[in-house]
């Protein structure tokens, strides 16, 4: 279990990957940097660790994670992968791409990975770390992001401390994660839908599959992560495509429309999906005043960076 008063600063070298699989192999818990952001990872075969996740995250149990593996060989041990998933993970993996597959009876995964579901998310992360960290640890790993339910996703291994710092035994610090926010996850209804905007831009699996992705219908039942109303959420109380802060607020910036910080001054959307949460917890941080958001594309990463936009600004229970 984790002390109560220290969570170990693993710095990113074979000492500290080694130390952090061993963690890992313990049942303990372990925050690792992916390209997307800092996951907080479990063995996904050990119940009492991917248990300890939701405690520590406080994260509702009807909430499925995401399986991460090293290599499509992993992968096929604990899920079916054919057709147009094989398609995508030819094409997108290692990557910022989550596939919900079919799970194989003898996956040997605990039955919280899936929510009781016949289905698994997984994942190849596209970072050295991530990689390193799993072909040492053998096992799939859980790694849902590091952060209490529902707040922002940490990007940064600062996050992580302020976030979970004393329920967890240790953070693999990597340095700031490239894209910034979470993996886009795809599911099959035979055909491909879009189950969650993420780092991998929408257009990019469409030109691949050479269709259009089918999207999640309305109020559907939550099949897969990053499904709730509210979520990636400051304490602030966040208002969204707005040309200009009113009296009170603070303003996140895009292109020209500034404030107090920008996510990208040239409107480029990929600097701004991996500003995004960085700069959400630094005004966070700065005061409880309202944060007003200017307007982002939605194309592209756009869809990912507007997605989480609306989900900090819902109403929250």
């Amino acid at each position: 279990m984790a002390d109560l008063h220290a969570t170990e600063r693993l710095v990113p070298d074979d000492t500290g990957i080694a130390r952090a699989a061993e963690v890992l192999l313990a049942g303990g818990l372990v925050s690792f940097p992916t390209e997307t952001v800092y996951g907080l990872g479990g063995v996904a075969t050990d119940d009492i660790a991917v248990a300890r996740i939701f405690e520590a995250k406080g994260r509702p149990h009807f909430n499925p994670l995401i399986a991460h593996v090293p290599d499509l060989e992993a992968v096929s041990k604990i899920a079916e992968l054919s057709g147009r998933a094989h398609d995508l993970a030819q094409a997108f993996w290692p990557g910022p791409l989550t596939l919900v597959l079919p799970m194989r009876a003898d996956a040997g995964l605990s039955p919280l990975v899936s929510a009781g579901l016949t289905t698994v998310a997984v994942r190849i992360p596209d970072h050295p770390l991530a990689q390193k960290l799993l072909r040492a640890v053998g096992r799939p790993v859980v790694a849902p992001s590091a952060n209490p339910s529902g707040r922002i996703s940490p990007t940064e291994a600062e996050h992580v401390l302020a976030g979970l710092g004393g329920r967890i035994e240790a953070v693999l610090d990597g340095g700031p994660c490239s894209v910034g926010v979470e993996s886009t996850i795809v599911g099959f209804n035979p055909e491909p839908v879009l189950l969650r905007p993420g780092g991998l831009p929408t257009e990019a699996i469409e030109d691949a599959l050479g269709a259009p992705l089918a999207r999640r219908a309305e109020g559907a039942g939550i099949n897969a992560p990053g499904q709730l109303a509210s979520h990636y959420a400051p304490d602030a109380r966040v208002r969204l495509d707005a040309e200009a802060a009113r009296p009170g607020e603070r303003m996140l910036g895009f292109g020209g429309v500034d404030g107090e910080m920008n996510l990208s001054p040239s409107g480029d959307l990929v600097e701004a999906a991996a500003n995004l949460f960085r700069m959400l917890h630094a005004l966070d941080a700065a005061g409880d005043a309202p944060i007003a958001v200017a307007p982002v594309p939605d194309t592209g990463l756009g869809r990912a960076i507007n997605d989480r936009l609306r989900r900090a600004a819902a109403p929250r229970g």
